[in-house]
């Protein structure tokens, strides 16, 4: 389910040439750790097996694409590349450098694979809030919201065949804490994804509407970490759960409004505003109110890792923080009131960001993503109450001013209490006493 392989493999057929895929193992990137490598190389495991299955020889180079991809491409003498995409920073400079350092005569071409409708052609240009990019998404998906062409067993064997991978090189080749451990709700790989997504809609879509807003409830999708890692295309995943609207409608037209318009939405932002992770990329009246306010006096500051630990004096906040350092997933509503009130307990708005960044981007399975960025999910696909939403209103609304958050929503614990049972919670995640 992969539109830009989909696209080179048409390419390689019209051709009548073989096709390769190559995987660029980077050493490190952002905050991931070995939580996030092995859910993604246990992932890569099982691509390399359908695609010896499919006659197209699987590379798994390690290294930064440009010092090892153009070099493949000319001893190869590879025709053309196709790359996907992401919005964010790191990946478009690697994708620029491949570009610089390609022989002239190899056309390279990039297909946005991860969203339904490709990002550029959603829009062109920076949309202020769902409400005006939702028209724009919805006009064009009977366009691209289609069935999948089936990938077929490729006719042209390759001259050579691909090197046998030796996944513990790959392991040992990385540079990236080893501390933070796997988790063990969530198996990495298609299969398991797919699973997750049969499940979700027999026991869980039919509550999602009324409930996903509860955390002791299981009415989520649990997609978030198959999406993010693509080992589960959010179309598939759409094209899936629509087949229930007519059991469902409310809770279908929700999960497709949160997976499709907001995620599309978070990755709007961060393809055309470059400061999608700093307070200098939230609006004119949002970096305002927070300047005004910056001076405010907080009633409690806690460094670093006192957060990170769960020590703070709030046993909600403390229970979220555990569940996910333990689990690398935060119950979306949660996500909200958590980085809220990372605002309220540190020094300045712009610390705020960067240990909310850093805690998400290190802990959650899906961190390092647009929708952990700036995402306003319930978990219909992935982030959930991202970190410039909720520190910088980003895709928000100015509210009543109050101290410290100035016109940035506000969340308290009374209003959690009168939600759901915050007890319950608590008890479930809390410090083991």
């Amino acid at each position: 389910d992969n539109w830009a392989f989909l696209y080179a493999q048409r390419l390689a057929l019209k051709q009548e040439m073989p096709l390769h895929i190559c995987f660029c193992l980077v050493p490190k990137f952002l905050d991931a750790t070995i939580r996030h490598y092995s859910f993604m190389l246990r992932g890569l495991q099982e691509v390399a097996e359908e695609c010896a299955e499919l006659n197209i020889p699987f590379h798994l180079l390690l290294g930064y694409a440009k010092d090892v991809l153009p070099a493949f491409v000319v001893e190869h003498g590879v025709g053309g590349l196709v790359t996907d995409f992401c919005p964010l920073r790191l990946p478009r400079q690697w994708v620029e450098d491949v570009r610089e350092r390609l022989p002239e005569d190899v056309p390279f071409a990039q297909v946005d694979a991860h969203n339904i409708v490709p990002c550029w052609v959603a829009s062109p240009k920076q949309e202020y809030s769902a409400r005006t990019i939702r028209g724009k998404i919805h006009a064009q998906l009977p366009e691209f919201l289609t069935e999948f062409p089936p990938v077929i067993r490729h006719p042209y064997p390759p001259s050579c065949p691909a090197e046998p991978i030796a996944w513990e090189a790959c392991y040992s080749s990385l540079q990236v804490d080893r501390t933070v451990k796997e988790v063990e709700w969530a198996t990495p790989g298609t299969a398991a994804g797919l699973a997750v997504l049969q499940s979700f809609i027999a026991e869980r879509l039919k509550s999602f509407a009324s409930h996903r807003n509860d955390p002791n409830k299981a009415a989520l999708s649990n997609l978030s970490p198959w999406f993010h890692f693509g080992q589960v295309s959010t179309q598939r995943a759409i094209l899936e759960v629509q087949k229930h609207r007519g059991k469902y409608k409310e809770s279908v037209d929700a999960f497709v409004e949160e997976a499709v318009v907001r995620r599309e939405l978070a990755e709007n932002f961060c393809y055309y505003n470059e400061n999608y992770d700093s307070v200098q990329g939230a609006y004119d009246w949002a970096q305002t109110t927070l300047k005004l306010h910056a001076k405010d006096k907080r009633p409690f500051l806690y460094e670093l890792q006192e957060l990170e630990q769960g020590t703070t004096h709030d046993p909600l906040w403390n229970a979220a923080q555990l569940q996910m350092v333990q689990e690398g997933k935060m119950h979306g509503f949660l996500r909200m009131y958590w980085a809220k009130k990372i605002l309220e307990w540190t020094r300045s708005p712009e610390e705020a960001l960067r240990f909310a960044i850093y805690l998400n981007d290190r802990y959650e399975l899906d961190g390092r993503d647009p929708n952990g960025y700036v995402g306003k999910l319930q978990d219909g696909g992935m982030g959930r109450g991202g970190c410039l939403w909720s520190i910088c209103g980003i895709h928000d609304q100015g509210w009543a001013e109050r101290a410290i958050f100035g016109k940035i929503r506000y969340m308290n614990y009374a209003g959690c209490k009168r939600k759901f049972d915050v007890g319950q919670f608590e008890r479930r995640y809390g410090p083991r006493t």
